[in-house]
């Protein structure tokens, strides 16, 4: 078994896959309509679906907009430096919601951004090896 994708139903499909893909750098892998469905798939991610696991972008066309609730943590990514990563995703229009600096209670590097969704993604900061 592997992980395939994680699922974000977005408001506004064109203003997610900007943030995806201009601001965190991902690709645009494929996106297809379901008009009987009346829904968009796209799937972004930093390498191929057959090569790891990516982001399912889901727009239903008769919703723009989502209560996120309060279940939903954050997706994850890695870079190798955080400081950096925040100054460059908000250089690109992103909104930078908590600076990089130490988790609480340790020593790991991490910051905080947020989609056009509300959808928090934490940049976490490589170790040195």
């Amino acid at each position: 078994m592997r992980l395939l994708h994680t699922m974000l139903r977005v408001g506004d499909l064109d203003r997610s896959l900007s943030f995806y893909t201009e601001v965190l750098g991902m690709r645009l892998l494929r996106r297809q309509d379901y008009p009987d469905g009346k829904f968009t798939l796209a799937f972004v991610g930093y390498q191929d679906e057959a090569e790891g696991a990516v982001i399912e972008l889901t727009h239903n066309w008769d919703t723009d907009k989502y209560e996120l609730g309060n279940a939903y943590g954050h997706i994850a990514l890695e870079v190798p430096d955080a400081r950096k990563a925040c100054d460059e995703i908000r250089n690109r229009g992103g909104k930078v919601v908590r600076e990089a600096g130490p988790m609480k209670h340790g020593t790991t590097v991490i910051a905080f951004v947020e989609d056009p969704d509300g959808y928090k993604v934490e940049l976490i900061e490589q170790r040195p090896a």
